[in-house]
């Protein structure tokens, strides 16, 4: 048996696992003790990680729809339909009707080449990929507050601090081994508080759970900071050295002391209080959060507010401090480093630089796009009229899924690049069945920057091919040759246009377990925690910000407020997971927790069909009796084909960021 090690495929963590192989089939798998994040341990989609790799599903040749029907094809078909399909609707309306979704499943090879596809090749930054929906936000939030939009310090920290504030984010099922770490902290003494509406199993073991409102995380933020200017909490030192706007902030925290923040967001102003005080007066305190914070119209504010925070009160630049946001996909932090953007290039150099785009310009010898490209809901929305998509699954990730599918229909030409068929493929004019991540290499980069090898273990089945080669092929098809004796070749390319990325080489990477950007050089051994000593921008900035309601509250006809996540046992929209015999075992149906005073309200009975309605749609789902949610809440997960949740989300969007409001739409409830 041959043990290969490589990178978990599910969330940011970023755990390392051995795939057992044994004559060209995977037989099993092992955590790797001595990897920083996971050390010796799994999550049971780790343990499960390998099953929907030979699931007989799998796409295994390229497919191509003709007359409404998909019948098998060769690949220089394929091929030569995509480009095709590309050039003639580009002839017909210009570069700009071309939409290109990348994928936060694939590689930072393969991420890199798509959007240098769609700049290089078609001619436009239409680019996007699911960051858009989970924490865009981010990146526009913290690259103002701090010229960098990403988590500050190393998973490894966390036992260390003494205090772990934990807001918008269910740690223990979506980023297990992260939890794994914070709950070793609490053993040894460390204070967790968490915020969260819902009574989440890290909210159950927390020293304080705040229980606000749904889409009031600015107002609970800003009664925090009000408690910890009056109360002379502040790190004056820090704020005057490092910072600035602080006058003009802080003037705006006398709006929202406890009493007010407690009139709009539900927690009594004494916890306000306290977890102002415990939060400020330990040096060691680190801050956590996760989409229960960016997906909201004001996300960007959210996490400006949570910048603020941490500055006010010194607590970054330092280890066991520092704003972690949470990365929901193995690669999603990768895929916004590579570019996968409409605004940016690799390492987040801007489209509109006029010096960024002449050095893009001359490494690829191509013209390219000078105007930011469309967002992934605008593309939705009518923008584009072909799609190119890798990795995605829109029809059920998207808000306002009925609106989206009508978009797919309405499509001149769509292609989708995909390890199976999924609802998205049903709108597919042509099906390229591509490698997973157990039959490629390639780098991941996880939720704390860390750039980590993925190593080949077994061969993709049929004639898929790695996403990175059908790329090339396609290129050199359509004119635009791209030559690369292996992904490793692609990698020097990115370090060469990539300043963070500039010493991250697969031969530096073959030892140990990755390396944290930023790395300028190839001597550098990279950055456990940013901002040591100023931040990216130079001074940190204080960003104004003021609470705003959800675009969307509940009513008399539809009373319930929705909120939607994750659940431990599936992962998005369940394409792996559920091909998965182990963990779809656990959790084969869709449910929606109720509070049981509402249900006895209602006449629901646990575990009978309830038929869930908003002003965009209607789904049936198995009735699941809680205290985990308050009264007036709802909570689905959006993981089941069967009752798409994202039929019912609003789509409305944060102003800055372009995220949909996922956590907040108004509903009605009746039993069936």
């Amino acid at each position: 048996m041959q043990k290969v090690l490589t990178v978990c495929p599910y969330c940011g963590c970023g755990c390392g696992l051995y795939l057992h192989v044994e004559n060209g089939r995977i037989t099993g798998v092992s955590p790797s003790r001595s990897h920083p994040v996971n050390t010796g341990s799994l999550c049971v989609k780790g343990w499960n990680s390998y099953e929907f790799v030979q699931h007989p599903e799998r796409l295994r040749y390229p497919m191509i729809r003709e007359k409404g029907i998909l019948r098998r094809a060769t690949w220089q078909e394929a091929l030569q339909k995509v480009a095709e399909g590309i050039n003639r609707v580009k002839a017909a309306y210009g570069a700009h009707s071309i939409g290109v979704l990348s994928s936060a499943k694939c590689t930072n090879e393969e991420n890199y080449l798509m959007m240098k596809f769609a700049r290089g090749v078609i001619g436009t930054n239409n680019v996007d990929h699911c960051a858009r929906l989970c924490h865009s936000s981010t990146v526009g939030g913290l690259a103002r507050a701090f010229g960098s939009g990403a988590m500050t310090n190393s998973i490894s920290e966390i036992k260390e601090a003494r205090v772990l504030f934990v807001i918008g984010s269910n740690t223990m099922e979506q980023h297990p081994m992260i939890a794994m770490h914070m709950l070793d902290a609490v053993r040894k003494g460390t204070t967790l508080v968490v915020a969260d509406p819902r009574q989440t199993q890290i909210a159950r073991l927390a020293h304080l759970h705040l229980r606000h409102r749904c889409g009031t995380d600015v107002a609970l933020l800003l009664g925090i900071m009000n408690v910890i200017v009056t109360e002379g909490l502040v790190d004056k030192e820090f704020v005057r050295r490092r910072t600035e706007n602080f006058d003009a902030f802080e003037s705006l925290l006398d709006k929202y002391p406890p009493s007010v923040a407690e009139s709009i967001t539900g927690v009594r102003a004494a916890d306000i209080r306290k977890a102002a005080r415990i939060y400020a007066s330990e040096k060691r305190s680190m801050l956590f959060y996760s989409m229960g914070i960016t997906q909201h119209i004001t996300g960007t504010d959210n996490v400006r507010a949570c910048a603020d925070l941490v500055m006010l009160t010194g607590h970054i630049g330092l280890p066991m401090t520092g704003l972690n946001p949470l990365r929901g996909q193995n690669n999603v932090q990768g895929a916004c480093d590579m570019g996968a953007l409409p605004e940016f290039y690799s390492g987040y150099q801007p489209v509109k630089d006029p010096k960024a785009r002449r050095k893009f310009q001359r490494a690829w010898r191509r013209k390219l796009p000078e105007r930011p490209g469309l967002t992934l809901m605008e593309m939705m929305d009518g923008g584009v009229r072909a799609m190119y998509i890798m990795g995605e699954n829109p029809a059920i990730s998207d808000p306002d899924a009925t609106h989206v599918r009508d978009a797919l229909k309405k499509l001149d030409f769509l292609v989708v690049q995909d390890i199976f068929q999924t609802e998205t493929t049903e709108y597919a004019d042509v099906i390229l069945p591509a490698a997973s991540f157990a039959e490629k290499d390639g780098t991941f980069t996880n939720t704390e920057r860390r750039v980590q090898l993925l190593r080949k273990a077994v061969d993709p089945p049929g004639e898929a091919k790695a996403d990175w080669q059908i790329i090339c092929e396609l290129s050199e098809l359509m004119g635009y040759p791209m030559h690369y004796r292996g992904s490793y070749e692609i990698m020097e390319e990115i370090a060469l246009l990539t300043p963070s990325y500039g010493g991250i080489l697969h031969h530096r990477l073959e030892e140990g377990f990755g390396i944290q950007w930023p790395c300028p050089n190839s001597n550098h051994p990279g950055t456990p925690y940013l901002h040591r000593k100023k931040f990216a921008r130079g001074l940190g900035s204080f960003i104004t910000v003021d609470y705003i309601p959800p675009a969307e509250l509940p009513d008399e006809k539809y009373p319930f407020l929705l909120t939607t996540g994750r659940i431990y046992f599936h992962y998005h929209t369940g394409t792996m997971t559920r091909r998965t015999s182990v963990i779809e075992r656990e959790e084969p149906l869709c449910f929606v927790e109720i509070n049981r005073e509402d249900a006895k309200r209602l006449g629901i009975r646990d575990s009978f069909p309830v038929r869930v309605k908003s002003r965009r749609g209607e789904i049936e789902v198995s009735a699941r009796i809680t205290d985990r949610v308050p009264e007036g809440t709802v909570f689905i997960p959006f993981h089941f084909r069967e009752a798409v949740c994202n039929i019912l989300t609003n789509p409305a969007l944060d102003p800055i960021a372009k995220i949909p409001e996922f956590k907040v739409c108004a509903v009605a409830l009746e039993a069936v």
